[in-house]
């Protein structure tokens, strides 16, 4: 228990923080009073019930009538408060969500925390388990949290405020006691019905408890399930070209059907449980509103209380036994909310872990403007070796090819270049320059070519005549109008491997650094294409400095230092350079 309310604790401070937080709770307040007032108006229908049903027993016709008059007030009042509270909820759970929501990306963001939670053991929460779809709990867990916890904290609100003033008005009802003479007894409770009415809930709480505490395991892990077959889905639809080209259909819909079994089998475990947990909650809720009346009964027939009196009692037991019922009615929707709590929670405990993940390579400047290692050691996440070099310096404006065997640790050292990767030992000594570093896999974000061509900046930050220029340069100047994933039905955009390429390279003009770091830059370019485009980066970027992996010597750029990478270097050894 003190694990979830830790939970809630924390998520709720990340939903108050920031100013549309702060101008929530305002809106929170509103609704708590018009909760109050509703509460008030529920008040004064139990007391007309004992006014209507009064002039019934007295039939007293213009007395009934005129509070058949009474009742529609009443009833335009409610309707009023209920809607301009459910208005106030709306415009409350989307200004909670958004705050909620931007606090999480930023967790995630930070100091590249995703990056570190999908490059190692970071991805583990503070209880030990793995986060999953980092995008479902953004997504849906922070919109689901925000929906339950407000629905459920105003209806505990409401019904904890509301309990007092029912009580107080049942226990002035039914002021007359239970005689146990009947049975042998020579007992009576006084204003037996109220405690009747918290013995009955606490028993049938108690029930509901032990028959639904299972459920919130199982409802953590039937979004898991399902959130790994989006995923394959989704993975399909991104990797439409080479699934198709692979003929791989059969082998893609046997990770559907395994995944969706996995749904199907978790499912039928949730639906006996909830099934098991419905055998005594819907009893419960078709009787919560007859059982007053049959607990009044012996005050009735002992002449304590007329007719009207009797349903007045009947109607303030009811209101006391459904705010006491709380648990009971949203033990299903409260197993929802601590499932999504726990979830949201470990995914930004976790990011929040990775993002304060040390580094073991040093950072530092570098004096003479150069870009240096010195005594580097390589590792992955878990600690294993990779790549050791004594030292290395790319001097300011020089063209330089890392070559080496496939699977050595080439495209690691280019991250540790960029600063990126921590992991290993040594000293990676940077010059106070702009630096670009386009890896082997291009990316690009959502929007049109002209965004892919400004990216990782806005395309506001650049004329669209330097746009279309740099796409000339690179020979895509024909190209408009293409989309990269603008929605989850736009995926594709119609670029070969080679046109992906000299999009990517054609960042370099427009954001022109002064260095660039780039991995495998030409793999879907012949020689000819590949010469041409460098021998143009060289012209357009005479003062850039370009440090290239490949399998291949680079073409065009003119001089070009090779430095042959070894695996069995070490860290005190100087590297094998060979000139180009």
């Amino acid at each position: 228990m003190s694990r979830v309310i830790t939970q809630f604790w924390r998520l709720l401070k990340l939903c108050l923080s920031g100013r549309y937080g702060k101008v929530g709770l305002v809106f929170f307040v509103a609704i708590v009073l018009l909760d109050f007032v509703s509460i008030a108006v529920s008040i004064r229908l139990v007391q007309w019930n004992g006014d209507f049903y009064g002039a019934l027993e007295a039939v007293n016709g213009p007395e009934a009538i005129a509070q058949v008059g009474v009742f529609f007030i009443i009833v335009a009042a409610n309707v009023s408060l209920h809607l301009v509270g459910l208005y106030l909820r709306k415009m409350l759970q989307m200004r909670w969500r958004r705050t909620l929501t931007e606090g999480a990306m930023d967790i995630w963001l930070n100091n590249r925390a995703y990056w570190h939670m999908a490059n190692g053991n970071a991805a583990v929460g503070p209880n030990g388990l793995y986060v999953d779809n980092p995008d479902q709990r953004i997504a849906e867990d922070c919109k689901f949290f925000i929906e339950k916890v407000l629905s459920e904290a105003l209806d505990l609100i409401g019904r904890v405020a509301g309990l007092f003033s029912y009580i107080v008005l049942l226990w002035s009802l039914a002021s007359f006691p239970l005689s146990l003479a009947p049975i042998g007894l020579p007992i009576e409770i006084p204003n037996y019905m109220l405690w009747a009415a918290f013995l009955y809930v606490a028993i049938c709480s108690l029930l509901v408890h032990v028959l639904g505490y299972p459920l919130k395991s199982l409802l953590v892990e039937q979004q898991r399930r399902e959130a790994n077959f989006r995923f394959a889905l989704a993975r399909l639809r991104i990797n439409h070209d080479e699934i198709a080209l692979s003929g791989g259909e059969q082998a893609e819909r046997g990770v559907f059907n395994h995944r969706f079994d996995a749904i199907i089998a978790n499912w039928r475990r949730l639906v006996n449980r909830e099934l098991i947990l419905s055998c005594f909650t819907f009893p419960y809720s078709s009787t919560v509103l007859r059982i007053p009346l049959f607990v009044a009964l012996p005050g009735f027939l002992a002449g304590h209380v007329a007719f009207g009196g009797l349903m007045s009692l009947t109607m303030a037991f009811s209101n006391v036994v459904t705010s006491l019922s709380w648990f009971v009615f949203s033990y299903r929707d409260l197993s929802d909310l601590v499932a999504a709590s726990s979830r949201l929670d470990n995914f930004l405990e976790a990011a929040k872990a990775a993002g304060q993940t040390g580094r073991s390579i040093a950072l530092e400047d570098a004096a003479d403007g150069s870009l240096a290692v010195e005594d580097l050691a390589l590792a992955t996440p878990h600690g294993e070796e990779l790549l050791s070099i004594g030292k290395l310096a790319i001097a300011k404006g020089e063209s330089v090819w890392l070559s080496g065997a496939s699977g050595l640790g080439k495209t690691t050292l280019m991250k540790a270049l960029a600063g990126v990767w921590p992991h290993g030992l040594g000293r990676v000594l940077t010059p106070d320059a702009s630096m670009l570093f386009l890896p082997q896999r291009p990316y690009f974000p959502i929007g049109d070519i002209h965004d892919a061509l400004a990216y990782p900046r806005h395309r506001e930050d650049f004329s669209p005549a330097e746009l279309d220029a740099a796409l000339d340069k690179v020979g895509l100047g024909e190209l408009a109008n293409v989309e990269f994933g603008r929605s989850d039905t736009v995926t594709g955009h119609g670029l070969s491997g080679g046109e992906q390429q000299r999009l990517v390279l054609a960042r370099l003009l427009v954001h022109r650094p002064q260095w660039a770091l780039l991995d495998e830059p030409a793999s879907g370019l012949d020689v000819a294409a590949e010469t041409e485009l460098f021998a143009m980066l060289r012209r357009e970027l005479p003062d850039t400095s370009f440090v290239i992996v490949a399998h291949r010597q680079p073409q065009g750029l003119g001089p070009t230092r090779n430095i042959a990478l070894d695996a069995g270097v070490s860290p005190s050894s100087p590297l094998n350079f060979q000139p180009a």
